[in-house]
C-alpha cells in the first residue's frame, strides 16, 4: 500500500491466498505504519477538511475528509470482509477501486510491483518468496532509493515534509 502523492510504501505482503482477510491485514499494517512515521496517534489527525455540498452544489458546510485507498478490481477488494474497513459513522478511509483492466490508474502501486521485481526479485535467488525480502526492499525503496518524481528525494523524505521542494 503505497501513498499516492509521496511514493511511500506503507505496507506490502506475500501470501499464498487473495482473501480480503490478507489485503484487510495489509491496510491495517499500512494504517498502523502511517501513525508510526507521522507520530500520530490516531491517522484521524492527519485528515484535511472536505466541503460539504448540497444537492443544489451549494456549500453548507465542511467535514473531515476521509483518506482514499485506492485498489485494483481483485476478489479480495471486492468482497464483504475487506470493504468493512470503510464502513463506520465517521470513516478514516474510503475505498475507490479502479476501472477494469486500467491498471496505469493506479499507476504508483504498478511501478512499486516493477521496480520490487527488476530491482531486487530478479537479481537474487530468493528460496520461498516470503515477506522478509519484500519488506527488505520496502525499507530500500522507501529511505535509500531517490526517485526522480520527488525531486530526487526519497519517498520517506517526501512522505514527512510534504511536496514542497527542499
Amino acid at each position: 500500500m503505497n501513498d499516492y502523492a509521496t511514493k511511500y510504501c506503507l505496507a506490502a505482503a506475500v501470501t499464498p491466498t487473495s482473501r480480503g482477510q490478507d489485503a484487510l491485514a495489509c491496510l491495517r499494517r499500512a494504517v498502523v505504519e502511517a501513525e508510526r512515521v507521522l507520530a500520530l496517534d490516531d491517522l484521524r489527525a492527519d485528515r484535511g477538511e472536505m466541503d460539504v455540498v448540497d444537492a443544489g452544489d451549494l456549500v453548507t458546510g465542511q467535514a473531515p475528509a476521509p483518506i482514499a485507498v485506492v485498489t485494483d478490481n481483485g476478489p479480495c477488494f471486492r468482497g464483504t470482509v475487506f470493504a468493512g474497513a470503510f464502513a463506520s459513522d465517521d470513516p478514516v478511509l474510503w475505498h475507490v477501486r479502479t476501472r477494469v483492466r486500467s491498471p496505469q490508474t493506479n499507476g504508483v502501486v504498478e511501478r512499486f510491483f516493477g521496480t520490487v521485481k527488476y530491482e531486487h526479485l530478479y537479481r537474487a535467488i530468493i528460496g520461498d518468496g516470503n515477506a522478509v525480502e519484500i519488506n527488505c526492499f520496502r525499507q530500500t525503496y522507501n529511505a535509500l532509493r531517490p526517485h526522480q518524481a520527488l525531486d530526487d528525494r526519497t519517498p520517506r523524505q517526501a512522505y514527512l515534509t510534504g511536496l514542497e521542494s527542499t
